[in-house]
């Protein structure tokens, strides 16, 4: 493989850096009008129980705000999986064949986790989460209205989407610290006890404070760590 300057890399590396910021605004634009869509299908877990709701803008510019948020929302989403891969691009030529064949599965794997966290989260644990605040909120002692604020809304559910993409990354941090040396198969064994205590309150941190909502993040991430441990390697003797 020719050799290449060091003018030549940072050559390379603006062009891969000016395509994905090309990506980016073609995304953003595509993400402008898409939002009205996007917008329906991060609503519809609310409305799916509670079939008379609505949804309230309490400022004049909530409606262009709430536009561009989830067109940079989808540019960050669509843009993603192209910057990882010229990521990949620029730097798997320096690197050896045991490090590439080390390195492209955790590329491809990062981005399918987290689409599983956030399918989990949207499709399980939604339903679960806004069907018990709409039960409260009705169930006042107190005449209440009850109107959500469209950024509210749309910043909790978001966040959550993310909270379980990142949780989901569980077995991949496992998986990499086994390789580098730093956790054994049977270390992590070992600390089977103390995961599941860090499992349940991380849970309980970051999910809305119901029982049934931190379940069903414990539950799965206490599962992606006993998945884990069957990628996992002891140490060499």
């Amino acid at each position: 493989m020719k050799r290449m300057t060091l003018s030549q890399h940072f050559a390379e590396l603006r062009k891969r850096i000016l395509w994905s910021l090309g990506l980016f605004v073609v995304a953003l634009i595509v993400g402008w009008y898409l939002s009205p869509w996007l917008q329906k299908i991060l609503t519809a877990p609310l409305l799916n129980v509670w079939a008379d709701g609505e949804l309230l803008y309490t400022g004049i510019a909530d409606g262009l705000m709430v536009r561009f948020s989830l067109a940079v929302l989808f540019g960050i989403f669509i843009i993603t999986p192209f910057v990882l891969w010229q990521i990949w691009a620029f730097v798997s030529p320096g690197l050896h064949k045991a490090e590439r064949n080390f390195m492209l599965p955790i590329l491809i794997a990062s981005p399918v986790l987290f689409l599983i966290g956030a399918a989990f989260a949207f499709y399980i644990l939604f339903p679960f989460v806004f069907g018990f605040f709409i039960e409260l909120n009705q169930s006042s002692p107190v005449p209440s209205v009850i109107l959500p604020a469209v950024k509210d809304y749309l910043s909790f559910t978001i966040g959550l989407l993310k909270v379980f993409g990142i949780a989901f990354q569980l077995p991949l941090v496992l998986v990499i610290l086994n390789r580098v040396g730093i956790l054994s198969k049977t270390r992590a064994k070992k600390m089977r006890r103390y995961a599941i205590v860090v499992i349940v309150v991380v849970a309980a941190v970051l999910t809305p404070p119901d029982v049934v909502s931190q379940l069903l993040l414990a539950l799965p991430m206490w599962g992606l760590f006993e998945l884990s441990l069957l990628f996992m390697r002891d140490e060499r003797k």
